[in-house]
């Protein structure tokens, strides 16, 4: 494959972007998890998917429109349904947790009409579901490389933020953090993270890197900076693993990495089971 990586541009923008998307989605993926906001992932790439679709729908219906990328309008609309759920969170101010699915049943929704619209599944939109190794094109490596600085420097520019928002949103506000401008910045930024990450996990399967890895990480890390740590080399070995079996199994990477990354988590708990039962057995003797 490195003879390969090296010929074919194709390898190198799915195998870049799949590194840099192996940093930033377990990164978010620790605060999502941390503050209980897992299915948030979900409901985001839903609507990224409703983004795609309005994409291929213009691009077939208005003749004067070509070229269209799709992952911008899955940004786009991404970024509009993370606004959406922090205005939603305001209305419902006692049941927060409502704005996640009403937002994941509108995208659902939406993007079946668009769908359908569009006359049904395509390659185009096949790829976008499920990854593809060959769907990544140069532009969108760059794309991805510029989201990733952008999040890597306000998550050290706001960690300290995001770490007291994270455990007690409370003891923030006494403390003087500005908790809505910094929640919807994170939130913004996990909606470009998975329209991202896209063409390379697929919509469908991108809230599985964002959790799974982290999911490993909390059995094994004893602390909130090595969680962090291990759920990014977690992402990062199960991206690079899921690829190279993508290429020579000639399958959508999406599925490879999240079964990677399932198989990890499976033997981080067995890890801790082990670990436990050696310790519970040296106290004894």
């Amino acid at each position: 494959m490195i003879e390969s990586f090296l010929q074919y541009e194709f390898l190198q923008n799915a195998a870049i972007t799949g590194i840099l998307i192996g940093i930033v989605a377990p990164l978010l993926g620790v605060f999502i998890v941390v503050r209980r906001l897992s299915l948030i992932a979900d409901a985001l790439s839903h609507i990224t998917l409703t983004g795609i679709a309005a994409s291929l729908l213009l691009e077939k219906k208005v003749s004067t429109i070509h070229d269209l990328n799709p992952v911008y309008m899955g940004m786009v609309f991404s970024v509009g349904g993370a606004i959406l759920i922090e205005k939603l969170r305001k209305v419902y101010k006692h049941y927060e947790e409502l704005a996640i699915p009403i937002i994941l049943s509108g995208g659902i929704g939406l993007g079946v009409l668009l769908i359908s619209l569009a006359d049904g599944f395509n390659t185009d939109l096949f790829s976008y579901l499920f990854g593809s190794v060959t769907a990544v094109s140069r532009t969108n490596m760059w794309t991805v490389l510029i989201i990733t600085i952008v999040v890597l420097t306000i998550v050290i520019l706001f960690y300290k933020e995001l770490f007291v928002l994270s455990f007690d949103e409370e003891h923030a506000s006494i403390s003087g953090v500005n908790g809505k401008w910094i929640h919807l910045l994170f939130i913004v930024m996990v909606a470009l993270v998975i329209a991202s990450a896209m063409q390379v996990v697929g919509i469908l399967l991108v809230s599985a890197l964002m959790t799974l890895p982290v999911a490993a990480a909390l059995r094994i890390a004893t602390s909130f900076k090595q969680t962090i740590g291990l759920s990014i080399a977690f992402g990062e070995l199960s991206v690079i693993l899921g690829l190279y079996s993508s290429y020579h199994l000639s399958v959508p990477p999406g599925g490879t990495i999240v079964l990677t990354a399932i198989i990890i988590l499976m033997m981080s708990i067995l890890y801790k089971k082990v670990r436990n039962q050696l310790y519970t057995k040296g106290e004894t003797i």
